[in-house]
């Protein structure tokens, strides 16, 4: 056992809601991914490629050319990484706290020593830090939230279109069936 194993400082992972104190530092950065929902996803999928397929047949008709490139169902299942980063903070009694901040803040944004006071929330794995929902620096009384990917930023505006125009054309082709 060396000196480190010894003095080891004690890090409080589950704390209250609020938590104020000095900020000590970031901890090295890792990338997680979120978790995209398997029938929501194929719902999307396949809505915006009866819309894609309906505008190749529109532009084959009024010129011959090729559809624009796709993204394939196994990059959209993936979904979107994120960045996980511990941040260590110190209270007035002295006790280190560690909680995670997802996504990623301006570098000038909080300096060692600031006094801070960080809402959380509790994450569903238990065995994970609480996550940081928002920071005042209330140094500088500056609000301060963490921005991360979201499923939407994930699919991206015309995939999503695409598949607003396809579900319209299965529900317009689906009524003029039963009808």
């Amino acid at each position: 056992m060396d000196d480190t194993e010894l003095y080891r400082e004690r890090i409080l992972r589950h704390a209250g809601p609020v938590i104020t104190g000095r900020f000590l530092g970031f901890r090295p950065s890792y990338t997680r991914e979120v978790k995209v929902g398997q029938p929501f996803l194929v719902a999307v999928f396949v809505t915006a490629a009866i819309a894609q397929a309906i505008g190749a047949l529109l532009l084959a008709v009024l010129r011959s050319g090729g559809g624009g490139a796709r993204r394939k169902f196994k990059d959209l299942k993936k979904g979107p990484e994120y960045l996980v980063t511990p941040v260590r903070l110190r209270d007035d009694l002295g006790q280190t706290y560690e909680v995670e901040m997802h996504g990623q803040l301006p570098q000038s944004a909080l300096h060692r020593g600031d006094l801070v006071q960080v809402r959380t929330r509790v994450q569903k794995d238990p065995d994970l830090a609480v996550k940081l929902e928002q920071v005042l620096n209330l140094t500088t009384l500056q609000p301060l939230t963490p921005r991360i990917p979201t499923l939407w930023s994930h699919l991206g505006p015309g995939l999503l279109l695409q598949a607003v125009v396809g579900l319209t054309v299965a529900t317009f082709l689906a009524a003029a069936w039963i009808s």
